[in-house]
């Protein structure tokens, strides 16, 4: 072969090297530019409200049907696990509940999986509640597991390592953040364990002449008071109130008490008979402090108690102007002029409203 054969070879091959890797750059670039818009495109497919659940054991192709189940254009798997790899996540995916919102993309979805950035729901227990409203509320609580609905209240509390104590009271109102997967039980035993610190952060603050015996009593107090006002400024006020009524052997003659008595057939409706009728929660017909607590109260209602505001009043009647505000008195002739000036605001209080249903 000649020289100039040779020389007209390697320039052919050269060419040819020349193109393959021109062909390759363009390749290189398609693929690239593909992959960058499958990683910061905004997922399709995403209904309000959309999310997906990592479960133990899931893969990423399990993740990604999972997508695919719920509506969402997931695009090709091989996408994927270059974007785990490049994002380090392909091998640690966190269980648990992830958002998909409108707009995100799967390098942010992906890096919120690695990162365990999982959706929190959030169960409040609102102040004043009784065990039956927790339970339902619990309930209705369509993220958490449900294990308490299966358990009498003895069950409950054993199954919380508080065998033998009476539910009621025994949970804080406050709001509990917790991730789809936990169960009634991990949130119950959280508000449990912080009404047990808020208690004995308070009976430690009591005053030296707290009529109370012993923290339980404290609690029992602290669910009468916050019952009895839903004024936050009245709180000591009352708890000073019924503190003298028990240092002096009176009786606490209380409502709230006498309906957690009548239970679930209360009809919002307090009679007389419902105060002749004897229970072991009728502070009418019974001394001392009912036997148990008669809801759940807050921490500013056992704050009260520990340390209730001084005075001398021993009676109160709501003020009836639609304000939860209170009347407080000495004595009980003062008492029952407080009575009738009530009856006055709550004629006037229902006839406004009268009017403005008008």
């Amino acid at each position: 072969m000649t020289a100039a054969r040779h020389k007209g070879l390697a320039g052919l091959i050269l060419l040819l090297l020349l193109v393959l890797a021109a062909a390759a750059l363009v390749a290189g670039w398609w693929g690239w530019q593909r992959y960058s818009a499958f990683a910061d495109a905004p997922l399709d497919g995403l209904g309000d409200g959309a999310a997906v659940m990592v479960e133990r054991g899931d893969s990423l192709p399990i993740v990604v049907r999972k997508l695919r189940e719920a509506g969402v254009d997931a695009g090709d798997d091989l996408e994927w696990r270059l974007l785990a790899r490049q994002l380090g996540a392909d091998s640690r995916l966190h269980v648990g509940e992830y958002a998909l919102p409108q707009g995100i993309t799967p390098r942010e979805l992906l890096g919120a999986m690695g990162r365990g950035d999982t959706v929190r729901h959030r169960f409040t227990i609102i102040e004043g509640w009784n065990i039956r409203e927790l339970r339902a509320a619990l309930g209705r609580a369509d993220a958490l597991e449900k294990k308490a609905s299966e358990l009498d209240d003895e069950a409950l509390m054993a199954a919380l390592g508080r065998a033998g104590e009476h539910p009621e009271g025994r949970f804080l109102p406050e709001t509990y953040v917790f991730t789809r997967g936990d169960s009634d039980l991990d949130v119950l035993g959280r508000a449990a364990t912080a009404l047990d610190q808020a208690l004995a952060a308070a009976w430690e603050a009591r005053g030296p002449d707290t009529p109370l015996q012993s923290p339980y009593e404290m609690l029992v107090l602290a669910s009468i008071v916050e019952k009895e006002t839903a004024v936050p400024a009245e709180r000591p006020q009352v708890a000073g109130l019924f503190e003298r009524r028990l240092r002096i052997g009176m009786r606490l003659q209380t409502d709230p008490t006498v309906i957690y008595g009548i239970g679930a057939d209360y009809d919002g409706n307090i009679r007389r008979s419902h105060l002749a009728t004897d229970t072991p929660y009728n502070t009418y017909t019974r001394d001392g402090l009912p036997p148990t607590p008669i809801a759940m109260p807050s921490r500013a209602s056992l704050d009260a108690v520990a340390s209730p505001a001084d005075g001398t009043a021993l009676y109160f009647v709501a003020l009836g102007d639609g304000s939860g505000r209170h009347l407080f008195a000495d004595t009980y002739a003062e008492h029952q002029a407080n009575v009738r000036r009530y009856l006055r605001n709550y004629r006037e209080y229902v006839r406004g409203l009268e009017a403005g249903e008008k």
